[in-house]
């Protein structure tokens, strides 16, 4: 089965930048539509990023749009978000997530397969 495990989590300051990384074993995740939830204190997850299996499609949440690139490496069987301009408000845990189907969702039920969180603080 799919286990995906997230990376890069920290605390960074307002305004700043971090890189996560997501990789999972047994399985590659080319065959994967690949995406990154969060869920902060007190709040609803939330759906950040998805993106195609090829790479050629990316959505994004209302909330990061400008800001957060999602992408991925099928050859290094790795997925990144990029996260810049970050504010407290980003602060949560960050899921990656990985559904079997072939399009790019916002719904986390429609995900298979998930992380264990990183964390990310942002301080004001």
């Amino acid at each position: 089965q799919v286990q995906p495990v997230e990376s890069g989590g920290g605390w960074v300051q307002a305004g700043g930048s971090l890189r996560l990384s997501c990789a999972a074993s047994g399985g590659t995740l080319s065959s994967l539509t690949m995406g990154w939830f969060r869920q902060g204190p007190g709040k609803e997850r939330e759906f950040v990023a998805g993106i195609s299996r090829s790479g050629l499609t990316t959505v994004y949440g209302d909330s990061v749009k400008g800001r957060f690139t999602i992408a991925r490496d099928n050859a290094k069987n790795t997925l990144f978000l990029q996260m810049s301009s970050l504010q407290p408000e980003d602060t949560a845990v960050y899921y990656c997530a990985a559904r079997i189907g072939e399009y790019v969702v916002a719904y986390s039920s429609n995900y298979d397969y998930w992380g264990q969180g990183t964390q990310v603080t942002v301080s004001s």
